[in-house]
């Protein structure tokens, strides 16, 4: 085939088309019946088969064309760790996630990631660096019994496992229109927020970033790639890019699939690791369906087939929806009976516990707190409001809205009993936050409950509000609050009472009251789990996962799989033998990072701020939970604690003088 013609495409229904205008007769006005006509005619059809059985040939070798380069459209926290994870799993394709802003796709190609995740950073420096070839002994270690506690290898029989070396094959740039011309396959993962203006304003999803990327792909993509919606998009989006590639490539066929994320910020890597379901939507054409099954062998590289599922391409996009609108319904309906359990005195975790029992109601997502935040779920509900208004059904419309309320009036609620307890006056006083980014284990802080609490309390005139947070750097927040709380002087070098801290106990010191905004376990207390010993020292948590030695690993001839290979590298960073290994390469595959500029505006960040959260070396090893007893000593009275997230046990805390408030109870 002439690399440079384009071939031909088939529509849905099967049709072929080519680039050239045809020349047979389109009206009976135009054939004679005369001989030259019927030569002419004959001549045609002959042509015509002829060129029939040619562009069969291209349509068949297009249908046919391997998977071997993807481009991943948008750098952020969809693409990024979604194509590291294709490129992990997949070392024979190479993957391209490109975006135009240049800072950005800088720090994906450095040591300073853009994002953290728990996890992200294994797994790039593998796909983006390569890997030495390296050995592992393939024999669990021995443990005391009871503790579990590891001890030693067995030196009798180590049976060792070779690791290859890897080539790099995961790349980032900002070539947007290369990239896309070399794929097989395209990803588009752009942001798709909210509108704030125009029609649909607070409701329709902003489609300008991904029609701008639809129209860059129309124009530069080969025939025969595949399209594949990653960003959530509303329902029946694919007729839109269907149109806008029509307009630039009016005789070229693309299939457009629907390949929706269902990650969660902090848990994202293990979501794609061991992902419950991978969802591809598709035409129900035989070339959909082709196309379908070429994204779905990408992912049976790791997923097995039986978690991967097919749906028509409209079923796909609003499943997203659906899912995101029905697990914030869950925490709205739970949080708006925590309001009723603080009127009567029943407590709403004891409820929790029981309807989870029932299978049918399951224990997911009913932890009462102040309310969902992130860019998803009031995102996603609002694009379904507004689809469901849109096709004239107000009713459900407004149901679905009601989530939404229910979940403002919970963070509202709680901002006004932290007001009502401290006598209804914040006047001279020290508020602490203890949590800014919208969940645990995550640097993301958009729709953070936080913050909308932060605005509330300043209108109270505080002394000072102070914030910490273990995975946010305290400069990118205090650049961030800047930016939001306009109108007014809202930090401390500005005149304001807000100030950032890098350390919990300095946020704490003197403070009045404490709030948690955010569960992360190092604020979080429990019981002592061994009864009758105590000890001096603050708790330790351990990671949830990777307590057990994996060991021995089963494989093919071909080699453990990047999971098991991740599973162990977890496993040993988390052993008591973890100080025998590197600290953050305990199998000696790492090869060496890509160097900095000497004017790298990140390690400048470091050095001046001591602060860094692009590296994610550290986040298997144990983690300290905070000294209560510390932080009581240094509070003033009346040493308030308002626990926004149900992690506080009030036993604990009333030992040290501290007066507990939680949400449902």
């Amino acid at each position: 085939m002439n690399p440079i013609q384009a071939p031909a495409a088939e529509a849905e229904d099967g049709v072929v088309y080519t680039d050239g205008a045809s020349t047979a007769p389109t009206t009976p006005d135009e054939i004679s019946s005369s001989p030259s006509s019927l030569l002419s005619v004959e001549l045609a059809a002959g042509l015509e088969k002829a060129c029939l059985k040619t562009m069969a040939k291209s349509s068949a070798q297009e249908k046919n064309r391997p998977i071997r380069n993807i481009c991943c459209v948008g750098a952020g926290y969809v693409g990024g760790p979604t194509a590291a994870v294709i490129a992990l799993q997949n070392p024979q394709l190479r993957v391209t996630v490109v975006d135009k802003n240049a800072q950005r796709i800088r720090r994906w190609n450095s040591k300073h990631l853009p994002i953290y995740e728990p996890g992200l950073g294994d797994i790039v420096r593998i796909a983006r660096d390569g890997s030495r070839r390296t050995w592992f002994a393939n024999n669990p270690v021995i443990t005391d019994g009871e503790r579990g506690n590891h001890l030693t290898f067995s030196t009798e029989h180590l049976t060792w496992v070779n690791l290859p070396a890897r080539q790099p094959n995961l790349f980032f740039s900002t070539q947007v229109a290369r990239c896309i011309r070399e794929a097989d396959v395209v990803l588009i993962a752009v942001n798709t927020p909210t509108k704030s203006k125009g029609a649909g304003a607070g409701s329709a999803t902003d489609m300008t970033a991904f029609e701008a990327v639809t129209s860059e792909v129309a124009q530069y993509a080969r025939p025969g790639t595949i399209i594949v919606e990653k960003s959530t998009v509303p329902c029946r989006t694919a007729d839109l890019v269907r149109r806008t590639m029509a307009v630039h490539r009016p005789d070229v066929h693309f299939e457009i699939l629907s390949n929706p994320e269902f990650l969660a910020a902090g848990t994202a890597m293990n979501d794609l690791i061991h992902p419950d379901r991978v969802l591809i939507g598709s035409s129900m054409t035989p070339q959909g369906q082709r196309a379908a099954e070429a994204l779905a062998n990408i992912y049976a590289a790791w997923v097995p087939r039986s978690r991967i599922i097919t749906t028509n391409v409209y079923s796909s996009e609003l499943a997203k929806l659906v899912a995101n609108s029905m697990l914030a319904q869950r925490i709205s309906s739970i949080n708006s009976i925590s309001a009723i359990c603080e009127k009567t005195g029943a407590n709403v975790d004891e409820i929790a516990v029981s309807i989870g029992c029932d299978p049918r109601i399951g224990d997911k997502f009913l932890k009462a707190g102040i309310g969902f935040g992130g860019s998803c779920f009031k995102k996603d509900i609002l694009s379904l409001v507004y689809l469901a208004e849109s096709l004239g059904l107000d009713e459900v419309g407004e149901y679905w809205r009601q989530v939404v309320k229910m979940n403002e009036y919970q963070r509202d609620r709680f901002s006004k009993r932290v007001i009502q307890c401290l006598n209804n006056t914040l006047v001279g006083k020290k508020i602490t936050l203890l949590g800014y980014a919208f969940k645990a284990n995550t640097s993301d802080t958009r729709e953070s409950p936080a913050l909308e609490i932060i605005k509330t309390l300043l209108h109270e005139g505080p002394k000072e509000i102070a914030i910490f947070d273990p995975c946010c750097n305290p400069v990118v927040v205090r650049a961030e609050i800047k930016e939001l709380i306009a109108g007014q002087p809202a930090l401390k070098e500005d005149g304001g009472p807000i100030e950032v801290y890098s350390s919990p106990y300095t946020a704490c010191d003197a403070s009045h009251a404490v709030l948690i905004t955010t569960e992360f376990d190092e604020f979080r207390t429990t019981p002592n789990k061994i009864p009758g010993k105590t000890s001096s020292k603050p708790e330790v948590v351990l990671p949830a996962v990777n307590k057990v030695d994996p060991r021995p690993l089963l494989f093919h001839s071909t080699g453990p799989t990047e999971t098991q290979i991740l599973t162990l590298h977890k496993f040993m960073l988390c052993s008591a033998h973890a100080t025998f290994f590197s600290a953050s390469d305990p199998l000696n595959r790492y090869k060496p990072e890509p160097a900095c500029e000497a004017d790298c505006p990140d390690c400048c960040l470091i050095q001046t701020s001591g602060y860094s959260t692009a590296g994610n070396s550290s986040e298997d090893m144990p983690k300290e939970r905070l000294d209560w007893c510390k932080i009581a000593y240094n509070m003033n009275k009346p040493k308030w604690v308002f626990d926004g997230k149900g992690i506080i046990d009030r036993k604990q805390l009333t030992v040290h003088g501290i007066r507990v408030e939680s949400i449902g109870r």
